[in-house]
């Protein structure tokens, strides 16, 4: 009896039992929890201590690492998931988790990350980031896509060598026009440029076969709403292309940029996706600054059900 008050005692703490969920699903790590829950390491291990004297998970030795595992009767973890559904970081939890399992899973990655940061560094004639942007550019082949965020237009002008409609938002007036203008200038005429929210795109739903969101996310109010936004505009099969910025600490840049959100970390532009209702989500470190304030760009790929 008392071991059943134990244990009942310790899962009535919103932590302990955020973190037994996780384990439930997985073994983990005290450093791949930390990713998952954002917390520090001094309290994530000593909640495990108490659940592990209390029974409910164990540990065991992997290289530099102690892997940690639910071992809780099946009757508590009953009780356990119930009281889970009341603690509304969980859903988040278990997406970051699923996150952090695509990337476990994923064993060349470390060496894929190796072999981009050298790209570039030796000269190589022809050889260039820009030079296989253009040529990926160049073999899109989708029919509509939107421009969310576009700014003077750039990349939708680029994307309008391909595609058979290309639809550019921004929500300044003066840019809409100047960007507008520009494709007119240079014979583009299928870019149409709209004033519009990326919350709220003035574009039908189930209409896109592509929507990009190009370092736009971070300047939105709800950016979860805007990720919302993009997945009602598309057919089911579309995607969505997230280009930002990995979360960071340069302040200056809310009033150099007008930035509202100081970038997103992986797990939490994963769970935008998830949430939104896209399946195949893909989340990585797409690029690495070297100069001060070395920001680092996300790439996020996911699609709507068909």
């Amino acid at each position: 009896m008392s071991s059943t008050l134990k244990s009942l005692k310790l899962v009535s703490d919103p932590t302990r039992l955020r973190i037994l969920m996780l384990l439930a699903q997985d073994p983990l790590s005290v450093a791949e929890l930390q990713e998952v829950l954002n917390m520090g390491q001094s309290r994530i291990s000593t909640q495990l201590s108490q659940m592990k004297s209390g029974g409910l998970v164990t540990d065991e030795r992997s290289r530099k690492h102690n892997i940690y595992s639910c071992c809780a009767a099946e009757a508590l973890m009953k009780v356990a998931r119930i009281a889970a559904s009341e603690i509304p970081e969980v859903a988040a939890d278990q997406a970051a988790l699923r996150h952090l399992l695509r990337k476990r899973k994923d064993s060349a990655r470390a060496y894929f990350d190796e072999l981009a940061g050298r790209f570039g560094k030796d000269y190589v004639p022809g050889r260039s980031w820009k030079a296989l942007a253009e040529a990926f550019i160049k073999i899109l082949n989708y029919d509509t896509v939107a421009d969310l965020g576009a700014g003077e237009g750039t990349l939708a002008q680029l994307l309008a060598q391909r595609a058979k409609k290309v639809i550019a938002i921004d929500l300044s007036p003066k840019m809409v026009e100047f960007g507008q203008n520009l494709a007119i200038q240079n014979g583009l005429d299928n870019v149409e440029f709209r004033v519009g929210d990326i919350e709220n795109p003035p574009i039908d739903s189930s209409s896109l076969d592509l929507a990009i969101l190009s370092q736009a996310l971070h300047h939105a109010e709800q950016p979860q709403t805007a990720v919302d936004a993009a997945f009602r505009i598309l057919k089911p099969g579309g995607r969505l292309i997230v280009l930002d910025l990995l979360q960071h600490t340069f302040e200056e840049a809310r009033e150099m940029y007008a930035d509202r959100w100081l970038g997103f970390a992986e797990n939490e532009l994963a769970a935008m996706f998830e949430k939104s209702g896209f399946i195949s989500v893909e989340i990585l470190v797409a690029d690495r600054e070297t100069s001060q304030p070395k920001f680092q760009t996300l790439l996020g790929i996911g699609v709507k059900p068909a």
